[in-house]
């Protein structure tokens, strides 16, 4: 109960900055009388736009890692216990317990998709973008990094209950372990086509 307290509140946080954001980027400005200030001007707008995008990317892999880390640390707590009883059933507790660490790597996986699309892989010219447009790539990082914390977590719950099927049932019943923790990694997967549709909606 905890944690989700914690996540609210935190999805209430970036709610807020996002539409503040919003707000001062409808707000209208006074323009540059000369050509000086106008360039001023358009170089605060576009790294404003990049420290956005960038922060995005950065949140879909924390998010996602963090996800993944609560929960193959819960999974493997249950496996370790079943382990120093039963060595002999490592491999089907393995796989349950690596189950929740996907959602970590579709973070990462988000966060490529926005480095690439800006340029900032393989060493080329950045594209610079305007403050509208690090918004668009902040927001369409949410998906994948709200879903793979929130699935991530549950999701090795789901996978420590597995393990207990296979310490009472024996390792012929991990299939159904699995099948149960698959269900919570499907929505980390929409989280992530999600992502990227709106990433590949963003034109710059």
């Amino acid at each position: 109960m905890k944690k989700i307290v914690v996540v609210a509140l935190i999805l209430i946080c970036v709610l807020s900055l996002f539409s503040l954001g919003w707000c001062q980027e409808e707000t209208p400005t006074p323009a540059p009388t000369n050509v000086e200030d106008k360039a001023t001007a358009e170089a605060e707008g576009k790294s404003s736009g990049f420290i956005w995008a960038l922060f995005g990317a950065a949140m879909a892999a924390f998010l996602g890692g963090v996800g993944s880390s609560i929960g193959t640390g819960i999974a493997g707590m249950a496996a370790s216990g079943l382990i120093s009883r039963e060595p002999e059933k490592f491999v089907p507790t393995l796989i349950l317990q690596a189950l929740p660490g996907t959602q970590g790597i579709y973070g990462f996986l988000g966060a490529l998709l926005v480095a690439r699309q800006l340029g900032w892989l393989g060493g080329g010219v950045i594209t610079p973008i305007s403050a509208y447009t690090g918004w668009l790539f902040f927001a369409a990082c949410l998906p994948v990094g709200i879903t793979g914390l929130l699935s991530g977590i549950y999701q090795g719950k789901v996978a420590a209950a597995g393990i207990n099927i296979v310490a009472k049932a024996g390792t012929s019943h991990v299939v159904k372990g699995i099948v149960y923790a698959v269900v919570v990694e499907t929505y980390a997967i929409l989280g992530l086509i999600a992502t990227i549709l709106l990433l590949n909606g963003i034109k710059i």
